[in-house]
C-alpha cells in the first residue's frame, strides 16, 4: 500500500522513539492502534449503508426487469407454438430461403447461377 521497505521503516521507527520517548512510545502505539480500529469500522459501516441503499434500488428494478422479460416471452412462446401446429407451411418456408425467390423464376434462377 505505502511500498515502504525495512530501511524507511527503521529510520521511522527510530526519529518516532527520539521524538516521543521510550515511556510515552507503548501509549502511542496502543492510541493508534485504537484509532486504526475505529477507521476500520468506520468505513465498514459506510459500506453497509452503501450496500444496503444499493440492494434496495437494485431489488425492485430486478423484479420489474422479471416481469418484463416474462411478458416479452409470453408472445414468443405462442408464436413458437403455433409454427408446431403447422410443420408444413415451415418447411415451405426453408425451401424457399435458399434461393431467394419462389416458384419457377426461382427454379430458373437456381439452373442459372449454376
Amino acid at each position: 500500500m505505502f511500498d515502504l521497505g525495512m530501511q524507511e521503516l527503521i529510520v521511522i521507527f527510530a526519529v518516532v522513539l527520539i521524538v516521543f520517548g521510550p515511556q510515552k512510545l507503548p501509549e502511542l502505539a496502543r492510541s493508534l492502534g485504537k484509532g486504526v480500529a475505529e477507521l476500520k469500522k468506520a468505513i465498514n459501516g459506510i459500506k453497509d449503508q452503501i450496500d444496503t441503499e444499493v440492494k434496495e434500488v437494485h431489488d425492485p428494478l430486478r423484479e420489474g426487469l422479471s416481469d418484463t422479460f416474462q411478458k416479452v416471452d409470453i408472445p414468443g412462446k405462442a408464436a413458437k407454438e403455433k409454427k408446431d401446429d403447422h410443420p408444413s407451411l415451415a418447411e415451405k418456408t426453408d425451401d424457399n430461403a435458399d434461393t431467394g425467390t419462389s416458384g419457377d423464376a426461382g427454379e430458373e434462377a437456381g439452373r442459372k447461377a449454376e
